[in-house]
């Protein structure tokens, strides 16, 4: 199944009595299952039936869990239960007792698979020698796929929101790009429009002519967007400013535009190198303005856009999607016409075979609309696109305003998070990639589209169920390998008959991964490190590992751990710090 290594493994020493072949074996180990699963199928009668292989989560029951008995019994009219008997042979048949120690029915005809204990070895000493490699994929092997997130507005302060899609866009490309894809990141950002209008009609009002700061620039957007709300002098004056950013013929104003965006986007960049993001094309609305307005026209005279009041819209009402306005009276485009002239040019700029599209889920409504009118212009184009909604940020303490009573800022939010982990980790670094942890793992642990609810004590907190608890794990993994080096002696060798449950978890990482990246689901990640923490501490606990029974085994064990856990906090871009 995707995720699983490649042959290169076939380097790491074995006993000589041992199959060669074995590892080839392990590296697909869940694709071998469903090979397997299917073989028995079709020997039954049902070749065709659907199925699943899953981890069972009773971690007793096996390593791999499988329906197919179930779901074969409905087509061949038999009694699963039965059936489930004959499957659980025949797979011990074909899998072979150096891969699987036994497989058992349970329920109303569940087949439960335990590996050997050969086989989990094979693995931990598979993470173990892998290094970053381990848990790399293939599945996306090849293809170009271009992920656009983050998306802040120019001309504002990046808020909260912005902060939820970076993350999760970052954690979606990693792991995208972890299955094997060709990637490139992009960003989208408004920069020409009534909101620019407004703040530019109140750094005017305050006669800022060279803007230094984005706190500056918003504390004018603030202004501008009262006045337009309630003086319509103002109104009309932002109104006509908009006009002229369009036109693009008052040098003073684009000067001050220019100006504005550049230290906008400066403030963008400093927030994205905290949370390690990085683009590789940051586009803006005035480089889709000319294509959106030209393919809507277009559209329009092909009858796919109709004219409505001076304006032209899509009406998606009989595609089941909302009707909305695409290009004003005033012939200026809306964010939608924006939208289908960026998906033009990120096909010129970067030709890809998958585009995903991060934003808040207060967009969903829209961009099924976008995507309607663009499935009727550019087939090709809309059927590649796929919009990932995300979900609203709150506080347990219910507050989401700034001093100045606007919606809290990402500045502001990332400070006051390390400013709290400052408390405990005097060391700055430290502190710093504590709270972009814990950050990062309160919003990646549900499901994308889910709110998150953001706990700062929770949030920072070694108890489990935080970004430091894992980080905590990883370092204290790393103590254990550092006490062995000083130790010096050679290690007990010898192999417990019984896996421990930690090895067990650490098998299953590469399926993770690619599982997440499949489902565009960073949380799956996220519950299956937990779980992998959880046991290592547990482990930590009961276990002498220097010195103790099995010290070599021990210690390849804690070394796959290590490699495990830094492999996917890496994927979800939470930080590795080497002390806590």
């Amino acid at each position: 199944m995707a995720g699983f290594v490649n042959t290169a493994f076939l380097t790491i020493a074995r006993p000589a009595t041992r199959r060669p072949f074995l590892i080839v074996i392990l590296a697909r180990m869940e694709e071998r299952i469903q090979k397997a699963v299917s073989e028995a199928l079709a020997r039954a009668g049902a070749p065709k039936t659907s199925f699943v292989i899953e981890r069972p989560s009773i971690a007793a029951h096996g390593d791999y869990a499988t329906n197919a008995a179930l779901a074969a019994a409905k087509v061949l009219g038999k009694n699963p239960r039965e059936l489930a008997d004959e499957f659980a042979h025949s797979l011990i048949e074909m899998l072979g007792k150096d891969i699987v120690s036994h497989v058992t029915v349970a329920g109303p005809g569940f087949v439960n698979i335990t590996l050997a204990r050969e086989a989990v070895t094979f693995a931990v000493a598979e993470a173990d020698a892998k290094g970053q490699e381990w848990g790399k994929g293939a599945t996306e092997s090849g293809k170009r796929t271009i992920v656009e997130y983050s998306n802040p507005n120019a001309f504002k302060e990046m808020h909260v929101g912005h902060l939820v899609g970076t993350v999760i866009g970052e954690a979606v490309a990693c792991l995208t790009e972890n299955a094997g894809a060709i990637l490139a990141r992009d960003t989208f950002g408004g920069d020409i429009g009534p909101n620019v209008a407004k703040a530019l009609w109140g750094l005017q009002k305050n006669g800022v002519t060279e803007p230094t700061t984005a706190h500056e620039i918003g504390t004018a957007y603030a202004e501008g967007s009262n006045a337009y709300e309630n003086d319509p002098k103002a109104r009309a004056e932002i109104d006509a400013l908009n006009q002229a950013i369009y036109a693009g013929t008052d040098h003073a104003l684009m000067d001050l535009w220019r100006r504005g965006r550049e230290v906008s986007m400066e403030e963008f960049r400093r927030i994205w190198r905290l949370l390690g993001t990085h683009f590789d094309f940051e586009f803006f609305d005035s480089d889709t303005t000319e294509i959106g307005i030209r393919v809507v026209h277009d559209g329009l005279a092909k009858g796919i856009f109709q004219k409505s009041d001076g304006a032209i819209i899509y009406n998606g009402e009989k595609k089941g999607v909302h009707t909305m306005v695409f290009i004003t009276s005033h012939n200026t485009p809306t964010y939608e016409a924006k939208d289908i002239g960026l998906a033009f040019l990120k096909e010129e700029r970067w030709p890809s075979d998958k585009a995903i599209i991060v934003t808040g889920n207060e967009q969903s409504g829209r961009f099924k609309t976008v995507l309607m009118a663009l499935s009727e212009i550019a087939p090709l184009l809309a059927a590649k696109t796929v919009h990932l909604a995300t979900g609203f940020l709150k506080l347990t303490s219910g507050k989401m305003s700034s001093r100045e009573g606007n919606v809290i800022t990402a500045a502001d939010f990332i400070r006051s998070v390390i400013e709290k982990a400052n408390e405990k980790n005097t060391d700055p670094l430290v502190a710093e990639q504590v709270a972009i942890g814990a950050i990062k793992y309160m919003i990646l642990r549900q499901s994308p589209g889910s709110d998150i609810i953001f706990d700062a004590e929770k949030s920072l907190s070694l108890e489990g169920d935080s970004g430091p608890y894992l980080q905590y794990a990883l370092v204290r993994a790393k103590s254990v390998l550092s006490a062995a080096e000083e130790k010096g002696a050679a290690p007990v060798a010898g192999v417990p008959e019984t896996p421990y449950l930690l090895e067990r978890i650490i098998l299953h990482f590469p399926e993770v991964a690619a599982c997440a990246a499949n489902e565009l689901a960073p949380n799956l990640l996220v519950n299956y490190l937990t779980e992998l923490a959880s046991e290592w501490n547990s482990f930590y606990a009961q276990e002498r590992i220097v010195g103790g029974d099995y010290e070599k085994h021990k210690l390849m064990l804690a070394r796959a751990f290590v490699t495990t856990m830094t492999n996917g906090l890496t994927l979800l871009g939470i930080p590795v710090p080497e002390r806590m």
